[in-house]
């Protein structure tokens, strides 16, 4: 009989249910040898993790060596509680989002985005935005109910704020691929400072994505949502088509109300 799972307590699962079986691989900047080893399992010790083996280990460089690790960990997360705090999103396919747009917004949804800062890097932004997309999803240009503006790369905040303006842009999508020295929470910062300056946060939907974005990140910022790895366009378009149409129906039953 299978055992119950209890997601109170939920923890890494290897060979059986429950055995807290992990694997990791790093580097450590130590000479290839047995010393470099051992450093390796005293390193996983510290960390808390059990009966730590090294499986594999090699020479990267002249002082550098890679490792990779099976070890065992007795930590839990509570999966119940993360499940109830909107990380579950119900996601909509290409014609759901299609036949949702027509039935609660009406007209097309107007979409600028761009990889801003210094950040070169357009891949995440044309995945999104661009008719191929990747990955066989299209992307919000290839939707009849998108209107999207993508203005590539190293786009400064006051430029992509000043486009979705002018164009009365419903949202914006910023992309932050590669950042050092956390220069993406600078940036990203100032974006909502700049949209909230010129007095169109109620106005603009904000979103941004980036292997180092999380949705939790992303609120913190002052982003409406936030997207990491593994988003599709699809995720995008669910997110925004619904705020919209939830912005929509509360101004007007605010003009309901007050009429």
């Amino acid at each position: 009989m299978p055992r119950a799972l209890d997601l109170t307590a939920v923890t890494p699962y290897a060979d059986h249910l429950g055995d807290g079986l992990v694997q990791l691989s790093f580097t450590l900047p130590v000479p290839y040898g047995l010393a470099a080893r051992r450093a390796a399992q005293e390193w996983a010790a510290k960390m808390g993790f059990e009966h730590p083996e090294v499986v594999h280990y090699q020479e990267l460089t002249d002082g550098y060596t890679y490792f990779v690790m099976f070890a065992e960990s007795k930590q839990t997360v509570d999966y119940e509680s993360l499940s109830h705090e909107g990380f579950d999103i119900e996601y909509m396919g290409e014609d759901e989002i299609e036949t949702f747009a027509a039935e609660h917004i009406g007209r097309p949804v107007v979409v600028v985005g761009a990889a801003t800062g210094t950040d070169t890097h357009s891949v995440g932004i044309d995945a999104m935005l661009n008719l191929k997309g990747f990955h066989g999803h299209h992307g919000l240009e290839g939707y009849k109910s998108f209107e999207t503006h993508n203005l590539g790369s190293q786009v400064p905040n006051s430029v992509l704020v000043a486009r979705a303006i002018d164009l009365h842009a419903d949202a914006i999508l910023v992309s932050q691929t590669v950042t050092q020295q956390n220069l993406h929470i600078a940036n990203l910062t100032e974006l909502v400072e700049m949209v909230e300056a010129e007095g169109r946060r109620k106005q603009l939907i904000l979103t941004c994505g980036g292997p180092r974005v999380s949705n939790e990140l992303a609120k913190e910022l002052g982003f409406d949502a936030g997207f990491s790895k593994g988003t599709y366009p699809h995720h995008v378009a669910s997110f925004i088509v619904r705020e919209l149409a939830a912005r929509i129906a509360s101004s007007r039953d605010g003009v309901a109300t007050t009429a």
